[in-house]
């Protein structure tokens, strides 16, 4: 099937899924993505290794429907696969966020020489006065500086700005809306 653009509520067909309406669409159907669903997927971003057992009780459901449903999710492509999120003791002692403004045309050129930086954990492109945020870690303020003068040396590059992460707040994983509460409040 050939890609097309988005035409009215249908969804572009090019092989990704996209969400529509609470429904995914793929290349070779429709998946629908209930409550129940986004219920299972909440709580295995929580914890992925959460037993089937405990998600069934969780969710209020049987363990057969929790597995059965989780097997689907897997199928469908809802769930890509299961990853490590590192504790504080194996995450970087110190981490800067630092916004990079560069000079006109030099996007590709700089974002190439940052993929070398072994110090940079995340380099983002945004909207705005700058134009990327590098996230940097390291364990040392010394070698936190040193990246960040070494990203400010690069051609291309006019200005750095940085601030040191003192604290994490919230730290999630993936993009999970809020999941439905099965039980009632009052």
């Amino acid at each position: 099937m050939k890609p097309r653009a988005n035409v009215g509520n249908k969804p572009r067909i090019d092989g990704r899924w996209h969400f529509y309406f609470g429904i995914m669409y793929s290349m070779v159907g429709i998946m629908q993505i209930d409550a129940t669903d986004r219920l299972i997927l909440a709580l295995l971003e929580e914890n992925a290794r959460m037993p089937t057992a405990e998600l069934a009780r969780r969710a209020g459901l049987s363990r057969t429907t929790v597995q059965s449903r989780i097997e689907r999710l897997e199928r469908g492509g809802a769930i890509a696969g299961y990853a490590v999120v590192m504790g504080a003791a194996a995450r970087d002692a110190i981490r800067a966020h630092v916004m990079i403004t560069l000079a006109p045309r030099h996007v590709s050129s700089v974002e190439e020489a940052l993929r070398r930086f072994p110090e940079i954990r995340e380099l983002h492109a945004v909207s705005g006065q700058i134009d990327m945020i590098a996230v940097v870690g390291a364990q040392t303020t010394e070698a936190i500086n040193d990246a960040i003068d070494r990203i400010g040396m690069l051609e291309g590059v006019d200005r750095t700005t940085s601030a040191i992460v003192l604290s994490t707040r919230v730290m999630r994983q993936g993009p999970t809306a809020a999941a439905p509460s099965r039980h009632k409040t009052r």
